[in-house]
């Protein structure tokens, strides 16, 4: 089994696309699926959905978020780099249970988890 899709709800899709696929490699899912100010599709590298809708106020609860895997500490580093040389606020990226890791408050209303494993 694997994940076929995940879908959200973001304040600013444009937004919302423009990070996915700059900090975070996702992709057009092609296909006809659209991408616009209402709706966009995007996926990774191994075929994953990401399909995100425009809502006013998206509501999550407090522990959701969505965690980026990353192959080593340094890309994790990295990410966190692109992130605040784009003028974004985040926490430095910390060791925590093995893991050096990082969360990131989109201004879309979803928060993201950059990781990796310490080893």
């Amino acid at each position: 089994m694997k994940l076929n899709h995940i879908n959200l709800g973001v304040k600013d899709v444009p937004q919302a696309v423009a990070i996915f696929q700059r900090h975070f490699g996702l992709r057009p899912a092609g296909d006809g699926m659209p991408i616009n100010d209402q709706m966009a599709f995007l996926r990774d590298d191994v075929g994953a959905l990401l399909s995100m809708f425009r809502v006013e106020d998206p509501q999550y609860p407090r522990v959701f978020h969505i965690g980026f895997l990353q192959d080593s500490p340094e890309q994790v580093r990295a990410i966190y780099q692109q992130l605040t040389d784009s003028g974004f606020q985040i926490p430095a990226p910390s060791e925590n249970h093995g893991r050096l890791t990082f969360y990131f408050n989109t201004p879309f209303g979803v928060v993201i988890e950059v990781e990796s494993f310490l080893n």
